[in-house]
């Protein structure tokens, strides 16, 4: 039996892919702070929950200890927070958002890359605004641009262990932190969809796995403006919002 650890699962795309691996006839270790809801995810004999904080680097490695033999690792877990007022900038605010989207997946690295072995998988989910740099977003897309760092290299480095890497860049996907925004989000899609397109692509192994579709094209052919070009519309965006 195939085994896949998720973090992140007690909500959103990170439950969604708990719950549909599980259906699939994997077995599934659940990780995430919200105890409870990892305990009422499912009654499986398949499923293993472990609730920890990421971003406490000691808990997160007593708490993985013992996870091993695993096909597939998803590191899932994230937030997002925006900046109202960059000329006050609020760097704690910076550090909350920085300290569980990058250092709580460097902890959780750190915790289980050594019991990976060849042949496994590695997935890390960032996010489709690093494509462009966008109003309000000077914490969360930089925490996210870290992370596509962060997975190419590991792609470099874990290729000769035989491990591989996939980066995940999702554009609106419906869940408890998106319906926080206060904007339009255009193409958004729900967690079923979302978690469809994660397992078709890790299945196939893709290096990259960006969606939904038509939202990725449009933010593709946007990055490819003059940056010029591309600020003088971001500054008009982020004035009519204001």
């Amino acid at each position: 039996m195939k085994r896949v650890l998720i973090t992140g699962a007690s909500s959103g795309i990170g439950k969604q892919l708990s719950l549909d691996y599980l259906e699939q006839g994997w077995s599934v270790v659940a990780c995430g702070r919200n105890q409870e809801r990892l305990r009422q995810l499912s009654d499986s004999s398949h499923y293993d929950y472990r609730s920890f904080d990421t971003n406490d680097r000691e808990q997160t490695r007593l708490a993985l200890a013992d996870v091993d033999d695993l096909e597939l690792v998803i590191l899932n877990a994230g937030s997002c927070e925006y900046i109202d007022d960059a000329k006050q900038f609020d760097a704690e605010l910076f550090d909350r958002v920085f300290s569980t989207n990058v250092m709580g997946t460097v902890n959780c690295l750190a915790a289980l890359l050594p019991n990976m072995s060849e042949g496994s998988q590695l997935a890390i989910v960032s996010s489709s605004v690093t494509f462009l740099p966008l109003t309000r977003a000077e914490a969360y897309g930089a925490s996210k641009a870290a992370l596509d760092y962060l997975t190419r290299t590991l792609a470099v480095d874990l290729d000769h262990q035989g491990i591989s890497l996939s980066l995940i860049r999702p554009g609106f996907v419906d869940t408890p932190l998106t319906q926080l925004n206060d904007f339009p989000m255009p193409g958004r899609i729900g967690v079923k969809e979302a978690s469809n397109i994660i397992r078709t692509g890790l299945e196939k192994k893709k290096k990259e796995i960006n969606f939904p579709f038509v939202f990725i094209a449009v933010m593709r052919l946007l990055s490819w403006l003059p940056h010029s070009l591309w600020h003088r519309i971001a500054v008009s965006m982020a004035r009519s919002a204001a």
